[in-house]
């Protein structure tokens, strides 16, 4: 039996982390699941990662600490308020305060680490440039060029010894598609949170982020499992 290859799979807790790992799983990789507590206005994702990666049968699990709120500049990391009961339209207008400077450019280098530590060749991350909230490291043009960096920065790269390849499987998929597909994998969305601002372990059902889920799982005919204070 030949052996499995492995994956590191970026796993914030959120709807579509967690669906991206149950993908990357049906591919047949061996899951080494990468969480952060970076300093982040609630510790709620990071057990909802937990509780996501014991159901899914992760190898390992991974939580590394960041202090991202030393830099702040987001409301997420700094003492600035989330928006609200927004429209589509206006989360589109711009990029939003709820944007963490380097966020994503900061884990898949921990995750790069940690692959070619692993001698993984393979990354996932669920990043989605269609149903997002305007986050310019959500895009295929990004991930692209961390990739072609990644196979210049790493040892195994330069070596020819690995190919780095960033999975991103939601990246052209509505908020719906991704659901109506992790539903067919059988992803317990229970297990997941997706709030900017919750109170202790209830949805606001508010900020961008929930209204983003909520409107999915319309779209897509389902029930969102999610307790909700709104």
């Amino acid at each position: 039996m030949s052996e499995k290859k492995k994956a590191v799979v970026l796993l914030s807790g959120g709807l579509d982390s967690t669906t991206a790992l149950a993908i990357a799983k049906s591919e047949g990789f061996e899951i080494y699941a990468l969480s952060f507590r970076y300093g982040q206005r609630h510790q709620v994702e990071i057990e909802s990662a937990r509780r996501v990666a014991e159901a899914m049968g992760v190898e390992k699990h991974l939580i590394c600490d960041i202090d991202l709120r030393s830099i702040g500049g987001s409301a997420l990391t700094d003492e600035l308020e989330v928006p609200k009961a927004r429209s589509v339209e206006e989360m589109a207008a711009s990029i939003p305060v709820t944007y963490v400077p380097a966020r994503n450019t900061i884990f898949l280098s921990f995750a790069l680490a940690w692959a070619e530590a692993l001698e993984a060749q393979d990354i996932f991350i669920g990043v989605n440039a269609l149903d997002y909230s305007g986050y310019p490291d959500c895009r295929p043009e990004y991930i692209e060029a961390f990739e072609r960096m990644a196979n210049l920065a790493t040892k195994a790269g330069v070596e020819g010894r690995m190919h780095l390849k960033i999975h991103t499987p939601l990246i052209r998929m509505t908020k719906a598609e991704i659901i109506t597909a992790g539903i067919g994998l059988g992803v317990d969305y229970s297990l997941t949170h997706s709030c900017y601002d919750p109170v202790d372990d209830t949805a606001c059902g508010r900020c961008d982020s929930c209204q983003l889920r909520l409107k999915g799982f319309r779209e897509a005919c389902a029930t969102d499992p999610l307790r909700y204070a709104e």
